[in-house]
């Protein structure tokens, strides 16, 4: 006969919790990287502590992201219906005291650029009318290499982390099953990321769908750092101002303009600089201390959010003049990554940068080869000087012995103490966390509130317009609780047109 122990009325209550616990976590099949390992934290990048630069240590991060870069071939993933043209960068003064980059050291200095306009999700061929931010990359060809500044036309951007870029992506693209785009895929992953909040209420006003590239603005979205001769470091975060204006159509125009020109955004880029009605963008750029970062509420290297009540200072002016000659070799073959910097212009820890630094390379090279500096559209004015060798496509001509370096041989290249990076005090240990100040709605309300009357109804239909489409309530509610939060008047007209119960989205908001 058995002699069972009875537990004591809390512990049964425990070991019930328990018991439940684990059933629900083992409801769930682990995630894995390729070799099979676990993941413990695949929301969180690495970091050298709280406010340190993401770890290239981060196998889940490397591995997700060079996985992700080489899902198609030869179209580019993310970006892959653009139009591209040629113009000139013209700086409105000498800007050494914030930085050394040498295409703002003087009044007037002009710089050549190719600039690549994009829809971010949707792929090569796809209507230009389509909801969806629109890529803004802009390729400078300095006296000291080329500076990619790689943004969108909006200021912020889905995520925080580019661990959870790829995830982000698969969610927007079609399903694997259909082949169709899905508003209960996306609206899944998106009910797990509250910081999205803010960039989904710009995409699903009429910003997400531009009249025309030339009526639109950019923004470089991440803060960046400028680096003076001193050594002295500034964050600052790029604007491109529109000089014709910002334009929009509406969901009921959109559809109009796609039945009538699917590629109405090139050909009113083209048709305008074939008219000689070239477009132009002044270039602005907000500037913070080292110091500032800690004053505000939220952190300012987090990408879902803008730098409020911070002056902009004039940068210079770009001006749109000349059509590529030959669309693949030029608007196709252009390969942009943001971690081609120039001397005196640096990445900040923003972690969602941290990660494009090498996602995007490793794509090109990928997509393009190794040697895709070499192409035309790509290669810097300053010529390339490294031992970098071989590989498909190398169309270099080297004739030197030496293929390495330090070497005391006549000729040989040698690097420059003048251009080494500025220093980032660390502390702390590595981590896998969130960041502190997340602040997730509120800018998503002030946004909101700061739109027309008119605007705030096309949001509404918009945004009803797919989230009424999904199927799951928790799903839909718990989106609606995101956006009541942001602003009650937001959530409560949009729980109404989709038909949720306004008070249980209110006690949802309430929790959050």
């Amino acid at each position: 006969m058995h002699n069972h122990r009875r537990l004591p009325l809390w512990g049964a209550f425990v070991l019930l919790g328990f018991t439940a616990l684990t059933a629900g976590i083992q409801a769930q099949t682990t995630l894995t990287r390729d070799n099979g390992a676990p993941v413990g934290d695949n929301q969180n990048s690495q970091t050298a502590g709280p406010e340190g630069p993401t770890l290239l240590q981060d196998a889940q991060l490397v591995e997700k992201l060079q996985h992700f870069g080489r899902e198609r071939i030869p179209e580019r993933v993310v970006h892959a219906r653009g139009t591209g043209a040629h113009g000139e960068f013209v700086s409105a003064g000498n800007f050494s005291d914030l930085t050394s980059a040498a295409l703002f050291s003087a009044p007037g200095k002009k710089t050549p650029v190719f600039v690549r306009f994009s829809t971010v999700i949707h792929p090569s061929g796809s209507p230009e009318t389509l909801r969806d931010p629109r890529g803004f990359a802009t390729k400078f060809y300095t006296e000291h290499g080329n500076w990619d500044l790689v943004g969108n036309d909006l200021p912020v951007f889905f995520i925080r982390d580019a661990i959870k870029f790829p995830d982000m992506v698969h969610s927007l693209k079609p399903s694997p099953i259909t082949n169709q785009q899905d508003p209960n895929r996306y609206f899944d992953f998106f009910s797990h990321v509250p910081e999205a909040t803010h960039m989904l209420t710009w995409v699903y006003t009429d910003n997400g769908t531009p009249a025309s590239y030339r009526t639109m603005d950019g923004f470089g979205v991440h803060a960046f750092k400028f680096v003076n001769a001193k050594g002295e470091v500034h964050y600052v975060k790029f604007h491109w101002k529109s000089e014709q204006g910002i334009k929009n159509l509406d969901a009921k125009q959109a559809e109009m303009v796609q039945g009538k020109d699917f590629n109405n955004l090139t050909h009113d880029l083209y048709d305008a600089i074939a008219d000689k009605n070239y477009p132009k963008w002044d270039l602005y750029v907000q500037v913070l201390k080292p110091e500032d970062l800690a004053k505000f509420p939220f952190d300012p290297l987090d990408a879902t959010k803008v730098w409020p009540n911070v002056p902009e200072v004039k940068l210079g002016t770009m001006t749109l003049d000349r059509a590529p000659q030959n669309f693949f070799q030029e608007t196709e073959e252009a390969a942009f990554a943001p971690v081609r910097m120039v001397p005196g212009i640096e990445a900040s820890e923003d972690r969602l940068l941290q990660g494009r630094l090498f996602s995007y390379v490793d794509t090109q090279t990928y997509r393009l080869g190794v040697n895709n500096q070499q192409l035309p559209i790509n290669r810097p004015l300053a010529s390339a000087k490294n031992y970098n060798q071989d590989g498909m496509m190398n169309a270099g001509s080297t004739n030197s012995d030496v293929n390495y370096q330090p070497s005391e041989t006549q000729g040989a290249y040698a690097d420059d103490a003048r251009y080494k990076a500025s220093r980032l005090p660390l502390s702390g240990t590595t981590q896998q966390e969130r960041i502190r100040r997340t602040m997730n709605f509120q800018q998503a309300g002030d946004l909101y509130r700061s739109l027309s009357a008119m605007d705030k109804d096309h949001l509404i239909s918009n945004l009803a317009g797919d989230l009424g489409q999904v199927k799951s309530t928790k799903v839909r509610d718990t989106m609606l609780s995101y956006f009541y939060k942001a602003d009650t008047d937001y959530g409560t007209r949009l729980s109404k047109a989709v038909g949720a119960d306004p008070a249980t989205i209110e006690r949802l908001a309430r929790a959050l």
